[in-house]
């Protein structure tokens, strides 16, 4: 441990899974080969959305965006994780611990709206078709994608600056797959009551009222399924927003498990697989889940094959 003044720590020891024993290589080339899906699933859907004009719509915009949510925070924790997993713990500097956890905390809150906003789209699609492509023009996309991440950058950069704010004096040990805000409170030796006020008046808010928006819409968006007639129509209007409900289903999911129930009990191992739902599980299934779902993003898809056949 390099310490500055004998009081900073300079930086930190992140243990990761370190009991794998004989485990660690298969484990390695698990996660690895997760990762390799994870950047090409998103990736691809960022490049069809991008150059196919059947998929120039407000939904695949917003999922091009989202896909880029889950490239930040996958590229930004999963090597390290990996490289941990094959040392048996990684060290990582003060500096690019906190930046890690400030690029985790951009990902997940633009998420949060991102996916909010997609529950709005989804709403006026389903209950004011009349009016959706007079409400949700090309202008209101720009805003709702421009203010989605610069509150993810914002409110990042407000806990963040707190937290690299915090003295840590030893130990520099973090029993976890990454430097989140938890493990690092537990080791300053500060005072982190204000960055715990923080986290309360700025995290738990935008959790909630995003989550909440998203609930309110989608009973909206039932009832008005409801109301349509015909069995078909029922079931093509619920298509349209199955592939979004799903991922909501999954991303709540996992963040309220990790972090809203309570975690005395657990063990520390536990709390790291939880961890990896987020962190790996989510930004997988998302490309999937709405590839599966979409046949607009599935013709894209072979489209795009047979060109790249075609040219070689």
């Amino acid at each position: 441990m390099r310490v500055e003044n004998q009081t900073r720590v300079t930086e930190f020891l992140l243990l990761g899974f370190k009991d794998l024993q004989s485990l660690r290589i298969p484990v390695f080339f698990l996660f690895l080969g997760i990762h390799i899906m994870t950047l090409t699933g998103n990736l691809l859907i960022i490049v069809m959305v991008s150059t196919s004009h059947k998929l120039h719509f407000p939904m695949y915009f917003f999922l091009r965006h989202l896909s880029v949510t889950d490239i930040f925070i996958t590229a930004t924790i999963v090597p390290n994780m990996l490289h941990g997993i094959l040392k048996e713990g990684a060290t990582i500097s003060f500096n690019v611990c906190i930046t890690q956890f400030y690029f985790f905390g951009v990902s997940a809150t633009t998420e949060c709206f991102l996916l909010a906003v997609m529950s709005y789209d989804r709403y006026l699609a389903i209950c004011q078709p009349l009016r959706y492509t007079s409400i949700m023009d090309i202008r209101l996309q720009y805003h709702l994608v421009f203010w989605s991440w610069f509150l993810g950058f914002t409110i990042s950069i407000i806990l963040t600056t707190q937290l690299g704010m915090l003295q840590f004096c030893g130990p520099n040990v973090i029993d976890h797959v990454f430097c989140d805000l938890a493990p690092l409170q537990e080791l300053s030796c500060s005072d982190t009551s204000f960055l715990n006020l923080e986290e309360v008046v700025l995290s738990v808010p935008i959790t909630a009222f995003s989550f909440i928006f998203i609930i309110v819409t989608y009973i909206s968006i039932f009832l008005a399924i409801l109301r349509i007639p015909s069995t078909s129509g029922r079931q093509k209007a619920f298509s349209t927003c199955s592939s979004h409900l799903t991922v909501v289903s999954l991303f709540y999911g996992t963040l309220i498990t990790v972090y809203q129930v309570p975690s005395r009990g657990h063990s520390v191992n536990l709390n790291k697989v939880l961890s990896l739902l987020y962190l790996v599980v989510t930004p997988l299934f998302n490309p999937i889940i709405y590839s599966l779902r979409s046949q607009e993003i599935r013709a894209a898809f072979w489209k795009l094959v047979s060109k790249k056949g075609r040219e070689t």
